[in-house]
């Protein structure tokens, strides 16, 4: 009973001790994010809300005062940059995201590149690359591929990773540039076809988290930031199609 009593009160301490921190996330990160939230609120006791979108945009609002206490980017730059001009603390990179071209129809791409080199596909859907990294990455394997004029005519431009992908899911859009993460389940392919585009093909794709000016001095944002480096995350990360960092 002493026991019991005791794990009671130390949980109802733990709990009048929690806070709440705002997790401002890049697009493609979202699902990983929310079985991360949901573990880190599980174990920790404080709670996270959670703004996503691309990570050009994230920034702008950052820049304006948007009220977040931790930023996780699709990229390094938009971090670093944050840092430099005093509003966060040391980035790291909490993942390294992969590209692939994806199709909800099974058997539409054979596991290469064969469809581009073909120009076997009437449009091609791909996230703007001056807003969102995996846009500038696909930007690139279709330069080293040699196929950006022939594409380019048939873009069908995303603001962001996630929109990018809802053109291709909802079947608007044959074929497209997107992140594995979105289309990998406990490390398979969900749904449809892909080619897993060689990380060769493009610079790496480093997703970096901050902590901001605003969390700094928020126990609940540092104390995610700890959880972000942990194995737990790093496993929920992995199986969500990212390279762990």
């Amino acid at each position: 009973m002493l026991r019991l009593f005791s794990a009671l009160a130390a949980f109802a301490l733990s709990l009048a001790h929690a806070g709440q921190a705002h997790v401002a996330v890049a697009s493609n990160f979202i699902a990983p994010m929310q079985v991360l939230a949901r573990d880190f609120e599980a174990t920790t006791g404080h709670a996270l809300t959670v703004s996503s979108g691309a990570s050009g945009k994230l920034y702008a609002q950052v820049r304006h005062g948007a009220p977040f206490d931790v930023l996780l980017s699709a990229d390094a730059e938009t971090p670093a940059r944050l840092a430099r001009e005093g509003l966060g603390e040391t980035p790291f990179t909490y993942a390294i995201g992969r590209l692939v071209l994806w199709s909800p129809q099974p058997g539409r791409l054979d596991g290469t590149d064969t469809v581009l080199r073909r120009d076997a596909y009437r449009r091609l859907a791909i996230a703007n690359p001056k807003l969102a990294p995996y846009g500038a990455a696909a930007m690139q394997v279709l330069q080293r591929l040699g196929l950006t004029d022939a594409a380019r005519r048939k873009f069908i431009v995303g603001e962001n990773i996630a929109q990018t992908y809802q053109f291709v899911a909802s079947g608007n859009v044959e074929l497209g540039f997107v992140a594995r993460s979105q289309v990998m389940r406990d490390g398979r392919l969900a749904a449809g076809s892909a080619w897993h585009v060689p990380a060769s093909l493009h610079d790496p794709i480093r997703q970096d988290a901050l902590l901001l000016r605003r969390g700094s001095a928020n126990p609940a944002a540092r104390a995610w930031i700890e959880y972000l480096r942990s194995p737990a995350a790093r496993d929920v990360i992995r199986a969500h199609g990212y390279d762990p960092a």
